[in-house]
């Protein structure tokens, strides 16, 4: 059977879920990757009727998405992330603060998806060190070695909970990140000793803009690969513009790549879609859906078709057969 499609809630947050569900279920999606803000999930809140409003529409809830207070737990905390946190998190703004306050709401998140029914959470860890990775002066290897067990330090009691609320927690890999591409994932998982708690979201739109293979990256984390953005992205390299976002927001031509709609940009999906039947991947497809040039409700309901279209079985093993010695 097909995996079930979701849709990522993040890019519709400023809708109401009552609202969101009934045009989710519209557009024919099986379910959602409920995201932690705007009015769709607050992990403190134990009295939530998310998981009501969903069932009521017939929606699944597999997966719970907090990228944004992830990405306070090891960033460097600058004005930036106010506009990303929920103020009791931001509260005084102190960095130190601020950092063990995300740590305390991601270990509410995890146990808001035991809650709910999610058997994932998805989201971000931020980095110490991104400033250096494409930048100058360039990281020392003391420095990276220092980020990765920082990132341990603060990632195994978060994951302790995870364990312990029968969840696992599906690391994106992307820019900003501690791992955002192949060996600094390697990095990052190396660094928290393997945990099984530990996984990948694997987008292939974060990969392609920064030239490597999703295809490759997928037959190296193949047992890791935890949940599954579907986000298309072009590189639109003019002679200009170059492979990072510099200063400009998406959709503006001064950008080297643009995320598109799945479909609409340079994505091989049926070279993935083989590879994860190859690997053996029978999670949900999750449409993260960015795409500047397109009215979002459009976008969304194509994407969903556009899944339902090209997602396909894998044929059935042969038997094996056993020879004689």
């Amino acid at each position: 059977m097909p995996r079930p499609i979701l849709l990522f809630t993040g890019p519709f947050a400023d809708v109401p879920l009552e609202s969101l569900a009934a045009q989710v279920a519209a557009w024919g999606y099986h379910g959602v990757e409920l995201c932690c803000w705007g009015d769709h999930c607050d992990v403190r809140d134990e009295s939530s009727t998310a998981f009501d409003v969903l069932e009521r529409r017939d929606l699944m809830l597999p997966v719970l998405a907090n990228h944004k207070v992830g990405q306070a737990t090891c960033d460097r905390i600058d004005e930036r992330h106010q506009s990303l946190l929920p103020e009791r998190v931001w509260g005084d703004g102190s960095p130190v603060r601020v950092q063990q306050r995300a740590i305390e709401e991601m270990k509410a998140t995890f146990r808001a998806a035991e809650r709910l029914g999610a058997q994932v959470v998805s989201g971000f860890t931020g980095s110490p060190i991104w400033n250096a990775a494409c930048g100058y002066p360039g990281p020392k290897p003391n420095q990276v070695s220092e980020a990765m067990a920082s990132f341990a330090e603060t990632w195994h009691p978060l994951l302790d909970v995870a364990r312990d609320c029968g969840v696992r927690f599906a690391f994106e890999v992307h820019p900003g990140q501690l791992g955002f591409d192949l060996f600094s994932t390697e990095l990052m998982l190396d660094a928290i000793d393997g945990r099984e708690e530990f996984g990948l979201t694997f987008d292939p739109s974060h990969l392609l803009w920064q030239g490597v293979d999703p295809v490759e990256f997928l037959r190296r984390f193949g047992d890791r690969i935890y949940h599954v953005h579907v986000k298309d992205a072009t590189l639109t390299l003019n002679g200009r513009t170059g492979v990072l976002s510099g200063y400009w927001p998406s959709g503006d031509p001064r950008r080297g790549f643009q995320f598109r709609s799945p479909g609409r940009g340079s994505v091989d999906w049926d070279a993935i879609l083989r590879t994860l039947n190859e690997i053996g991947y029978e999670g949900p497809l999750s449409v993260d859906w960015h795409d500047a040039g397109l009215q979002r409700d459009f976008g969304a309901a194509e994407a969903c078709e556009f899944l339902k279209r090209l997602d396909f079985d894998p044929p059935p093993r042969a038997p094996q057969v056993h020879r004689p010695h």
